[in-house]
């Protein structure tokens, strides 16, 4: 199982990065997948969510309408689409996926929601 986050680097207050996060070693399809960040200093928190199929979103309220979680099942990627970016979204990103339950729809911004993580990539916004 292997999932490997890419896309993040330096940009500016009001700018855009698109995360990416290539998956593979289980069926991408049967696992909702979600990003999560961890500033220094903090712990690690719920950016997004998205459904097996994509028909569901979910969205940490400081991202709410800056930040568009999507996948692609047919290629086995995970996308974060970031725009209006601020010094406060630098952080290391995680993209990661849990088998697709119940509890898995309710618990979504739940770290142990997950079964796979994959390293990060750390996006940095400053002037």
């Amino acid at each position: 199982v292997q999932l490997q986050a890419s896309g993040g680097g330096l940009v500016q207050p009001g700018g855009s990065l698109r995360l990416s996060c290539s998956v593979s070693g289980f069926t991408f399809k049967n696992y909702v997948v979600g990003w999560f960040r961890q500033a220094p200093g903090k712990e690690r928190e719920f950016v997004a969510r998205i459904t097996r199929y994509g028909s569901t979103t979910k969205y940490h309220q400081s991202v709410q309408g800056r930040f568009t979680v999507s996948r692609d099942n047919a290629k086995n990627m995970e996308y974060l689409q970031m725009s209006s970016l601020k010094p406060e979204d630098t952080a290391i990103y995680y993209c990661a996926a849990g088998l697709a339950t119940a509890d898995s729809f309710v618990y979504y911004s739940r770290l142990d929601t997950y079964d796979y993580w994959g390293q990060g990539t750390l996006v940095t916004v400053s002037s």
